[in-house]
């Protein structure tokens, strides 16, 4: 008899509560600094010099230096931000806002211009250096 009073007793009381739930499309969700949405690339930051894609550990990540192709796989990633840690031009971003869902397997894949390092120029007074 005293597993139902007590069951009664939390019942209403949670009646009386306001609702732990948010209405989630009404209202929007708090976002917060530190909160992992999902990743986002700046094409003209990035160097294709492929350690994101070493260091992300479901291999979400492929950069592919011939093509000049970086892409992401949305439903392997688990957006551990490991990847964007591991970014030393600071081309990958850990955005706060979640990505849009989708009903469809879905590959982000982004054409990145391949950067050719130009020749120093010749200081004054120097030749530059003929090839036989």
């Amino acid at each position: 008899m005293s597993d139902i009073l007590t069951m009664c007793k939390t019942v209403i009381s949670s009646l009386r509560k306001k609702t732990a739930c948010q209405m989630y499309p009404v209202k929007p969700a708090k976002l917060y600094k530190n909160t992992r949405g999902h990743i986002t690339i700046d094409p003209s930051k990035c160097m294709l010099c492929t350690l994101c894609a070493r260091r992300c550990p479901t291999s979400a990540i492929e950069v592919d230096r011939a093509k000049g192709t970086w892409l992401i796989n949305r439903f392997k990633c688990i957006t551990c931000n490991e990847c964007v840690l591991a970014c030393k031009p600071i081309a990958l971003i850990m955005e706060t806002q979640y990505a849009a869902s989708g009903a469809k397997k879905d590959i982000e894949l982004h054409n990145i211009e391949i950067k050719k390092p130009t020749p120093k120029p010749a200081a004054p007074g120097e030749s530059p250096e003929k090839s036989c």
